[in-house]
């Protein structure tokens, strides 16, 4: 039987497959009116919140033992791998023993699934509720929740986590079909309607009952059963329209010991997980649709050589060059290597001054992508967008393969 310390190790690790964890978006809590533990500052996981903020998460498993077996997985029921399983009182202690060595500023808490969804979903409320009621924790809270329990332990999740996620696994129900059979893609965005029902409720009535106000998450497995880019953006599309989701995480498949046959045996670019959260970003906050993105793609694939911004406006060179000082604020998110930042800083300026390309480099660090695309008080570009070699010259420079990978 292994003791906490050997548990932590397997638990921790076991851990590290879930991406979908961070604490954007949490209510500021502090313990000064009594508790403990709080949700600002900095101190196993780290996350970064949309502002900047660095946060630490004690990231771990209940278990990593599990009743399913889901091809992926490296907890999968047929895994040969050793297994652990915390109590209750084990995580509520080890929570409140690294906050208090300022280890931590909060949990991050999954599980495999044992016995029953309705019993692992209950083990994983009672160390939010135990932490919240008997010892005041006032940190920050993430819960993965088991899509097949029942509705009420879901609902008590809730009111003790500030966010909580369930995982699609793949974007695709086929995917899920052949390498999860156990799961049911109607189960899961069932139980992702009623997690924004009861979010909107408490959004639209502060008297309502307090429920995630971090918001609901999940996390995409990329690469793992052949769907093309376009089809994982179009789902994500999707999962965000319908379900509110504050993020969708994207997890490049890693092989895993013991793997099916129906798995590829090569990993997926990291890169590619890269240009998949690059896009998700420009039609989450850039005005992009996911069909100006995907639409053109050899083979549905992103560029994995330029980012999806300067992807799209090599393909519609006909809508540049853009004047920085005369173009509406939608025109300018469009412009390769200007961020929204720098856009907000640009529209403050112009209002002062014409704008000059040595003021737009001080406010956006660096123009070397943008040029191509922009005219200014002083830089009209001629004959670039015409240029036939462009996307070589802006793309980043080839690298040496080894000869020994």
């Amino acid at each position: 039987m292994p003791d906490t310390l050997q548990k932590l190790e397997i638990l921790a690790d076991a851990a590290k497959y879930d991406a979908s964890c961070s604490s954007s978006g949490a209510e500021k809590r502090n313990s000064r009116d009594g508790g403990l533990g709080s949700t600002t500052g900095s101190g196993i996981c780290h996350s970064y919140t949309p502002d900047g903020r660095c946060v630490s998460l004690l990231k771990i498993l209940l278990t990593n033992a599990c009743v399913f077996d889901c091809s992926y997985c490296i907890n999968r029921r047929s895994s040969n791998v050793q297994r652990a399983r915390f109590t209750v009182d084990e995580v509520v202690s080890l929570t409140l023993n690294f906050y208090r060595r300022n280890y931590i500023e909060g949990l991050f808490l999954s599980s495999g699934i044992i016995r029953s969804p309705d019993y692992t979903m209950e083990q994983i409320t009672r160390v939010a509720r135990e932490l919240r009621e008997t010892h005041g924790f006032r940190g920050y809270i993430h819960l993965k929740t088991i899509p097949e329990a029942a509705p009420e332990l879901i609902a008590e999740a809730g009111r003790h986590a500030d966010r909580v996620s369930i995982n699609v696994e793949l974007p695709t129900e086929n995917g899920l079909t052949k390498l999860a059979p156990e799961k049911r893609s109607a189960t899961i965005r069932k139980t992702m309607g009623s997690l924004r029902l009861r979010i909107d409720e408490t959004l639209a009535d502060h008297r309502a009952p307090r429920f995630a106000p971090a918001g609901q998450s999940t996390q995409m497995i990329v690469g793992a059963d052949g769907a093309p880019d376009t089809t994982i953006l179009s789902t994500s599309a999707n999962l965000y329209a319908n379900y509110s989701l504050k993020r969708i995480y994207y997890s490049a498949f890693s092989p895993i010991p013991d793997a099916s046959h129906a798995l590829p045996v090569k990993a997926a670019p990291l890169v590619r997980e890269h240009r998949l959260y690059q896009a998700d970003w420009l039609f989450r906050f850039y005005g992009f649709s996911t069909d100006e993105l995907t639409s053109g793609l050899p083979d549905g694939m992103l560029d994995l050589d330029i980012d999806p911004k300067l992807a799209w406006a090599l393909r519609h060179r006909e809508r540049f060059p853009v004047d920085v000082n005369t173009a509406s604020r939608e025109e300018l998110l469009r412009i390769p290597g200007l961020g929204t930042k720098a856009i907000d800083k640009l529209i403050v300026a112009r209002q002062h001054r014409v704008v000059r390309l040595d003021d737009l480099t001080r406010l956006a660090g660096s123009v070397k992508r943008a040029r191509a695309f922009i005219v200014t008080a002083d830089h009209r570009p001629t004959r670039i967008l015409d240029d036939l070699h462009l996307r070589a010259k802006l793309a980043p420079p080839p690298k040496q393969l080894s000869l020994f990978g």
